[in-house]
């Protein structure tokens, strides 16, 4: 991919210092990552456009068709770039300590105002269309796959049982807090959160008895 008008104009005006294309590009991508979500949180998916897109990143629309010919390609790679990597799974030693851990990094990343508005809008095209089911189920069996060393780290300790049905432990890890933040978009307290936290450790070791 080569350097352009728009990628040197970008990184002038975040005055970003940067050694080459490849770190050139870098910023640029990243810029339109964010405008992408930016754009997504105002208008919705059904209504985002390319133009704008590369309006609000402050780039050439040149510098955007570089890299996705359409706004489903740049959705499904800022999509999977940011949510494979937005929070770490914990290793605290202690089953309890991992669920409050993860509770607490979720809490931050649910709370944001983008993805507050984005994570609705997301299921709901989910439902309108299939345009973003394969992007839904490949974000959503990843995520499990990282998170699932949680639970495995915890019976490997004698924590929980052999028996513990997984798949349910993963839902009951974010489930409540989806809830009360994404659907009853309710502002969740410290207190509030570890509340959660101790309601889903709680959760997690009966449903391993």
């Amino acid at each position: 991919m080569e350097r352009n008008s728009s990628d040197d104009n970008l990184v002038k005006k975040t005055h970003k210092k940067v050694a080459g294309a490849a770190l050139l590009q870098l910023s640029v991508t990243t810029a339109l990552h964010r405008a992408l979500f930016e754009e997504w949180a105002d208008t919705g998916y059904a209504a985002l456009r390319m133009d704008r897109i590369a309006k609000r990143a402050g780039v050439g629309k040149a510098a955007l068709y570089r890299r996705w010919k359409s706004k489903r390609e740049l959705v499904y790679e800022a999509v999977n770039a940011t949510a494979l990597t937005i929070t770490s799974i914990p290793d605290t030693g202690s089953f309890e300590d991992d669920v409050h851990a993860i509770t607490r990094a979720f809490a931050i990343v649910l709370r944001h105002s983008l993805v507050r508005r984005i994570l609705p809008d997301l299921h709901a095209e989910r439902a309108r269309s299939d345009e973003l089911a394969e992007l839904i189920e490949r974000v959503t069996r990843d995520r499990r796959a990282q998170a699932i060393v949680l639970i495995e780290r915890a019976i490997e300790r004698g924590e929980l049982s052999e028996e513990t049905d997984q798949q349910l432990a993963l839902d009951l890890l974010i489930a409540p807090l989806y809830w009360s933040i994404i659907v009853q978009r309710r502002i969740a307290t410290k207190k509030e959160i570890d509340r959660i936290a101790n309601v889903v450790t709680a959760s997690i070791l009966y449903i391993s008895q």
